[in-house]
């Protein structure tokens, strides 16, 4: 991780959406993007629907991206019971590029959403994004399905970031997952985190255990994965950890996702017979 350089800040209580553009504009000006200091070399935007309960998650994950994806981010943290109003906080983060003398800067609005504005985040996040890059969104805990806050921000984005294993109930809920394959590619970091498990059963090929063992978004969707791909079924037990190492920290299997550009039909296949009583 690059060590950060400055970060410029600007707030407003009650703003509207044209004052958030505004405050980008003047960060990126204050900072001298005209000049050959710092480079905004944004490669997406990444939207994050964050309820209360997972603010501070979100929040340290964001960090552990650091300087990896530019981007501009938009933090959506819905306060549906607070008076109607838009909290903006905007924050310009430079990062130190090895060897350079420029710095490689990243927009983040962490936007509040209050009251009636929680229930068109549409609205909100649309002129906010920036023209022709792909548009992904992290959907922190169980989605919405079905509700109209989530069926509008699936029309916005190009790719739902997902981890069932934030969910309740997750093996109830993938027949909601799946009817949204068709609809925008989808991610679930619950699935990148089985990869060296995956690894392992493939690689002790035909020896499969008889029960996997994990916890329960994992091991359901590696179960399906061996229905699908093998048409082996297996048993699963809740386990608290899973059997072989994970792909990472929150912050690197977010990133990998955030590299991925088109749809999975491997994974979309094991949520299929994940889903399956």
């Amino acid at each position: 991780m690059a060590p950060i350089a400055h970060i410029d800040e600007w707030t407003d209580e009650c703003a509207t959406v044209v004052e958030v553009e505004q405050a980008f504009v003047e960060l990126r000006l204050q900072r001298g993007f005209e000049g050959k200091r710092n480079l905004r070399t944004s490669v997406l935007t990444h939207i994050a629907w964050v309820p209360q309960e997972w603010q501070e998650a979100a929040s340290d994950t964001l960090a552990g991206l650091a300087e990896r994806h530019p981007s501009r981010t938009l933090l959506l943290f819905p306060e549906p019971d607070a008076d109607d109003g838009l909290h903006a906080r905007v924050l310009l983060e430079c990062y130190e590029m090895p060897g350079n003398s420029r710095h490689l800067c990243n927009e983040v609005a962490e936007l509040r959403l209050r009251g009636i504005r929680a229930q068109a985040p549409a609205s909100i996040v649309l002129p906010l994004l920036l023209p022709d890059l792909p548009v992904f969104m992290r959907w922190r805990g169980r989605p919405e399905f079905g509700s109209s806050v989530f069926e509008q921000m699936v029309e916005v984005v190009d790719r739902l970031v997902v981890d069932s294993s934030e969910w309740p109930e997750p093996h109830g809920d993938f027949d909601d997952l799946e009817a949204l394959f068709g609809q925008v590619a989808v991610s679930d970091i619950a699935w990148r985190r089985t990869l060296p498990w995956r690894r392992a059963l493939a690689a002790a090929w035909p020896d499969l255990p008889k029960t996997l063992t994990g916890p329960p978004a994992e091991t359901a969707l590696v179960a399906g994965w061996l229905l699908a791909r093998a048409g082996v079924h297996v048993e699963v037990e809740p386990g608290d950890a899973l059997p072989v190492g994970t792909a990472g920290d929150s912050s690197d299997l977010l990133s990998d996702e955030l590299d991925v550009f088109v749809r999975d039909p491997i994974y979309e296949a094991a949520v299929t017979s994940a889903g399956r009583p």
